[in-house]
Protein backbone atom coordinates (compact mmCIF):
# COMPACT_ATOMS: atom_id res chain seq x y z
CA UNK A 1 0.00 0.00 0.00
CA UNK A 2 1.46 3.64 -0.87
CA UNK A 3 1.99 5.89 2.06
CA UNK A 4 -0.47 8.35 2.64
CA UNK A 5 0.56 12.25 0.88
CA UNK A 6 1.29 15.04 3.18
CA UNK A 7 -1.84 16.94 1.26
CA UNK A 8 -4.04 13.78 2.64
CA UNK A 9 -2.22 13.69 6.15
CA UNK A 10 -3.00 17.68 6.23
CA UNK A 11 -6.62 17.34 5.83
CA UNK A 12 -6.45 13.97 8.29
CA UNK A 13 -4.91 16.25 11.18
CA UNK A 14 -7.02 19.17 10.33
CA UNK A 15 -10.21 17.44 10.54
CA UNK A 16 -9.49 15.75 14.08
CA UNK A 17 -8.08 18.92 15.49
CA UNK A 18 -11.66 20.29 14.52
CA UNK A 19 -13.97 17.26 16.28
CA UNK A 20 -11.19 17.76 19.20
CA UNK A 21 -12.60 21.10 19.32
CA UNK A 22 -15.74 20.88 18.70
CA UNK A 23 -15.42 18.07 21.80
CA UNK A 24 -17.19 15.56 19.98
CA UNK A 25 -16.24 11.42 20.10
CA UNK A 26 -15.87 9.41 17.22
CA UNK A 27 -19.16 7.65 18.15
CA UNK A 28 -21.15 11.28 18.25
CA UNK A 29 -19.62 12.16 15.16
CA UNK A 30 -21.12 8.58 13.73
CA UNK A 31 -24.40 9.44 15.51
CA UNK A 32 -24.96 12.52 13.77
CA UNK A 33 -23.53 11.90 10.11
CA UNK A 34 -23.92 8.05 9.72
CA UNK A 35 -20.36 7.98 9.26
CA UNK A 36 -18.56 5.23 10.58
CA UNK A 37 -16.02 5.75 13.52
CA UNK A 38 -13.60 2.92 11.80
CA UNK A 39 -13.99 5.26 8.65
CA UNK A 40 -13.75 8.53 10.73
CA UNK A 41 -10.53 7.15 12.29
CA UNK A 42 -8.74 6.36 9.01
CA UNK A 43 -9.75 9.99 7.76
CA UNK A 44 -7.76 11.31 9.98
CA UNK A 45 -4.50 9.12 10.25
CA UNK A 46 -4.56 9.38 6.55
CA UNK A 47 -5.10 5.62 6.06
CA UNK A 48 -7.48 5.85 3.59
CA UNK A 49 -8.58 9.07 1.15
CA UNK A 50 -11.37 11.55 1.73
CA UNK A 51 -14.37 12.05 -0.35
CA UNK A 52 -15.58 15.57 -0.30
CA UNK A 53 -19.22 14.76 0.66
CA UNK A 54 -17.99 12.99 3.58
CA UNK A 55 -15.54 15.98 4.42
CA UNK A 56 -18.37 18.88 3.71
CA UNK A 57 -20.63 16.99 6.11
CA UNK A 58 -18.00 16.73 8.59
CA UNK A 59 -16.96 20.28 8.35
CA UNK A 60 -20.68 21.53 8.69
CA UNK A 61 -20.64 19.52 11.93
CA UNK A 62 -17.69 20.86 12.92
CA UNK A 63 -18.34 24.56 12.53
CA UNK A 64 -15.54 25.38 10.23
CA UNK A 65 -15.36 28.87 8.58
CA UNK A 66 -15.37 29.46 5.02
CA UNK A 67 -12.14 30.00 3.92
CA UNK A 68 -10.81 26.90 6.10
CA UNK A 69 -13.54 25.17 4.70
CA UNK A 70 -12.87 25.76 0.70
CA UNK A 71 -9.08 25.16 1.92
CA UNK A 72 -10.06 21.67 3.26
CA UNK A 73 -12.42 20.89 0.47
CA UNK A 74 -9.80 21.60 -1.69
CA UNK A 75 -7.03 19.02 -0.32
CA UNK A 76 -9.98 15.99 -0.48
CA UNK A 77 -10.94 17.01 -4.11
CA UNK A 78 -7.41 17.16 -5.19
CA UNK A 79 -6.26 13.93 -2.91
CA UNK A 80 -6.73 11.96 -5.64
CA UNK A 81 -6.11 14.32 -8.62
CA UNK A 82 -3.83 13.00 -11.09
CA UNK A 83 -0.92 15.80 -11.39
CA UNK A 84 1.11 16.16 -15.07
CA UNK A 85 4.03 15.42 -12.90
CA UNK A 86 2.34 11.68 -12.09
CA UNK A 87 3.04 10.31 -15.86
CA UNK A 88 6.97 10.67 -14.56
CA UNK A 89 9.01 7.93 -12.95
CA UNK A 90 9.74 10.16 -9.74
CA UNK A 91 9.62 8.85 -6.02
CA UNK A 92 6.64 9.75 -3.89
CA UNK A 93 8.22 11.94 -1.97
CA UNK A 94 8.95 14.31 -5.09
CA UNK A 95 5.40 13.82 -6.38
CA UNK A 96 4.18 15.02 -2.93
CA UNK A 97 6.89 18.29 -3.24
CA UNK A 98 5.25 19.09 -6.41
CA UNK A 99 1.89 18.45 -5.53
CA UNK A 100 2.49 20.90 -2.01
CA UNK A 101 3.79 23.53 -4.35
CA UNK A 102 1.12 23.44 -6.96
CA UNK A 103 -1.43 23.80 -3.65
CA UNK A 104 0.51 26.65 -1.78
CA UNK A 105 0.30 30.08 -1.69
CA UNK A 106 3.99 30.75 -0.95
CA UNK A 107 7.51 28.87 -0.32
CA UNK A 108 10.25 30.77 1.55
CA UNK A 109 13.26 29.04 0.61
CA UNK A 110 16.98 28.90 2.32
CA UNK A 111 19.54 27.24 0.35
CA UNK A 112 23.33 26.91 1.66
CA UNK A 113 25.16 25.32 -1.39
CA UNK A 114 22.14 25.33 -4.29
CA UNK A 115 20.41 27.49 -6.21
CA UNK A 116 16.93 26.41 -5.65
CA UNK A 117 15.01 23.93 -7.85
CA UNK A 118 12.64 27.01 -8.34
CA UNK A 119 15.31 29.16 -9.79
CA UNK A 120 17.48 26.69 -11.86
CA UNK A 121 17.98 26.85 -15.59
CA UNK A 122 17.75 23.27 -17.68
CA UNK A 123 21.82 23.30 -17.66
CA UNK A 124 21.92 23.89 -14.14
CA UNK A 125 19.61 21.72 -12.83
CA UNK A 126 21.44 18.86 -15.10
CA UNK A 127 24.36 19.24 -13.64
CA UNK A 128 22.92 19.17 -9.96
CA UNK A 129 21.00 16.87 -10.17
CA UNK A 130 24.12 14.48 -11.94
CA UNK A 131 26.13 15.60 -9.19
CA UNK A 132 23.96 15.04 -6.27
CA UNK A 133 22.35 11.34 -7.56
CA UNK A 134 26.14 10.31 -8.66
CA UNK A 135 24.95 7.35 -10.10
CA UNK A 136 22.25 8.25 -12.16
CA UNK A 137 22.82 8.30 -16.29
CA UNK A 138 22.44 10.83 -18.71
CA UNK A 139 18.95 9.17 -19.67
CA UNK A 140 17.66 9.24 -16.11
CA UNK A 141 18.72 12.79 -15.71
CA UNK A 142 16.83 14.26 -18.47
CA UNK A 143 13.14 13.36 -17.38
CA UNK A 144 14.02 14.72 -14.14
CA UNK A 145 15.65 18.27 -15.44
CA UNK A 146 11.90 17.85 -17.14
CA UNK A 147 10.25 18.10 -14.19
CA UNK A 148 12.15 20.44 -12.33
CA UNK A 149 11.76 23.45 -15.24
CA UNK A 150 7.91 22.04 -15.25
CA UNK A 151 7.87 22.92 -11.41
CA UNK A 152 8.72 26.70 -12.28
CA UNK A 153 5.19 27.08 -14.03
CA UNK A 154 4.07 28.03 -10.38
CA UNK A 155 5.82 31.36 -10.81
CA UNK A 156 4.17 32.35 -14.15
CA UNK A 157 1.27 31.15 -13.14
CA UNK A 158 -2.15 33.42 -12.83
CA UNK A 159 -2.03 34.18 -9.01
CA UNK A 160 1.63 32.92 -9.43
CA UNK A 161 3.69 31.03 -6.35
CA UNK A 162 5.14 33.86 -3.61
CA UNK A 163 8.50 32.93 -3.18
CA UNK A 164 11.32 34.59 -0.91
CA UNK A 165 14.08 32.89 -1.50
CA UNK A 166 17.70 33.34 0.30
CA UNK A 167 20.83 32.19 -1.49
CA UNK A 168 24.02 31.31 0.69
CA UNK A 169 27.01 33.49 -1.37
CA UNK A 170 28.70 29.69 -1.81
CA UNK A 171 26.13 28.68 -3.63
CA UNK A 172 26.69 31.79 -6.19
CA UNK A 173 30.61 31.00 -6.62
CA UNK A 174 30.31 27.30 -7.23
CA UNK A 175 32.32 25.86 -9.80
CA UNK A 176 30.04 23.89 -12.87
CA UNK A 177 30.98 22.24 -15.60
CA UNK A 178 29.60 23.43 -19.44
CA UNK A 179 30.65 26.66 -21.36
CA UNK A 180 28.80 29.40 -19.35
CA UNK A 181 26.46 27.19 -17.43
CA UNK A 182 26.99 29.49 -14.16
CA UNK A 183 27.10 32.81 -15.87
CA UNK A 184 23.66 31.86 -17.69
CA UNK A 185 22.42 30.74 -14.02
CA UNK A 186 22.99 34.25 -12.50
CA UNK A 187 21.70 36.08 -15.23
CA UNK A 188 18.42 33.67 -14.71
CA UNK A 189 18.34 34.89 -11.09
CA UNK A 190 18.26 38.35 -12.02
CA UNK A 191 15.57 37.92 -14.75
CA UNK A 192 13.50 36.34 -11.86
CA UNK A 193 13.81 38.70 -9.08
CA UNK A 194 11.92 41.42 -11.32
CA UNK A 195 9.05 39.49 -10.73
CA UNK A 196 7.02 41.08 -8.07
CA UNK A 197 6.34 38.13 -6.45
CA UNK A 198 9.57 36.65 -6.11
CA UNK A 199 12.35 38.09 -3.86
CA UNK A 200 15.78 36.90 -3.96
CA UNK A 201 18.30 37.71 -1.06
CA UNK A 202 22.14 36.63 -0.66
CA UNK A 203 23.37 35.41 2.54
CA UNK A 204 26.89 36.70 2.46
CA UNK A 205 30.24 34.43 3.31
CA UNK A 206 30.84 37.20 6.04
CA UNK A 207 27.93 36.76 8.23
CA UNK A 208 28.07 35.70 11.22
CA UNK A 209 27.14 32.17 12.36
CA UNK A 210 22.96 31.35 11.77
CA UNK A 211 20.04 29.37 12.07
CA UNK A 212 20.71 28.16 9.01
CA UNK A 213 24.14 26.09 9.88
CA UNK A 214 22.90 23.05 9.76
CA UNK A 215 21.50 23.20 6.00
CA UNK A 216 18.90 24.03 3.75
CA UNK A 217 15.38 23.97 4.00
CA UNK A 218 11.94 25.25 2.08
CA UNK A 219 8.46 26.10 4.33
CA UNK A 220 5.48 26.01 1.94
CA UNK A 221 2.53 28.31 2.99
CA UNK A 222 -0.95 27.85 2.32
CA UNK A 223 -2.61 31.17 3.94
CA UNK A 224 -4.63 29.04 6.70
CA UNK A 225 -2.87 29.11 10.30
CA UNK A 226 -1.29 25.68 11.21
CA UNK A 227 -1.39 24.44 7.71
CA UNK A 228 2.23 25.42 6.56
CA UNK A 229 4.57 22.64 5.91
CA UNK A 230 8.87 22.03 6.35
CA UNK A 231 10.60 20.00 3.74
CA UNK A 232 14.02 19.01 4.69
CA UNK A 233 16.48 17.62 1.66
CA UNK A 234 19.19 15.11 2.27
CA UNK A 235 21.29 12.97 0.43
CA UNK A 236 18.95 9.62 -0.02
CA UNK A 237 15.84 11.35 1.45
CA UNK A 238 13.21 14.02 1.99
CA UNK A 239 11.08 14.78 5.45
CA UNK A 240 8.62 16.76 6.11
CA UNK A 241 7.63 18.82 9.34
CA UNK A 242 3.86 19.22 9.95
CA UNK A 243 3.52 19.68 13.19
CA UNK A 244 2.82 23.21 13.81
CA UNK A 245 5.31 24.08 16.63
CA UNK A 246 8.05 22.50 14.72
CA UNK A 247 6.94 24.94 11.17
CA UNK A 248 6.93 28.10 13.94
CA UNK A 249 10.65 27.05 14.59
CA UNK A 250 11.43 26.96 10.89
CA UNK A 251 9.78 30.29 10.01
CA UNK A 252 11.64 32.10 13.00
CA UNK A 253 14.50 30.82 11.45
CA UNK A 254 13.63 31.85 7.89
CA UNK A 255 13.15 35.53 9.72
CA UNK A 256 16.53 35.30 11.04
CA UNK A 257 18.35 34.71 7.79
CA UNK A 258 16.39 37.51 6.12
CA UNK A 259 18.08 39.87 8.74
CA UNK A 260 21.19 38.71 8.36
CA UNK A 261 21.01 38.60 4.26
CA UNK A 262 21.93 41.62 2.18
CA UNK A 263 18.87 43.77 1.39
CA UNK A 264 17.50 43.27 -1.84
CA UNK A 265 19.23 45.51 -4.20
CA UNK A 266 22.70 44.63 -2.85
CA UNK A 267 22.16 41.14 -3.25
CA UNK A 268 21.21 41.63 -6.56
CA UNK A 269 24.57 43.78 -7.09
CA UNK A 270 26.41 40.87 -5.51
CA UNK A 271 25.00 38.13 -7.78
CA UNK A 272 25.74 40.60 -11.12
CA UNK A 273 29.62 41.10 -9.35
CA UNK A 274 29.81 37.00 -9.50
CA UNK A 275 28.15 36.72 -12.83
CA UNK A 276 30.80 38.79 -14.00
CA UNK A 277 33.61 36.61 -12.39
CA UNK A 278 31.82 33.60 -13.81
CA UNK A 279 33.24 30.29 -14.95
CA UNK A 280 33.04 31.01 -18.80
Amino acid sequence: MAPPTVRRRRLGLELRRLREQAKLTLEEVEARTGLSASKLSRLESAARGARSADVEQLLSLFGADQALSEFLLTLAKDGSRRGWWQTYDIAPVYADLIGLEADAASVSNFEPLLIPGLLQTAAYARAAIGAVSMTATPEEISPLVEVRMARQSVLTRPNPLKLRAIIHEAALTARVSGAGVMRDQLQRLLDVAEYPHVTIQVLPATAELHPGATGGFAILGFGQPGMDVVLLEHLNSSLYIEEPAEVDGYTEAFERLTASALPFDQSLSLIADHKKDAHQ
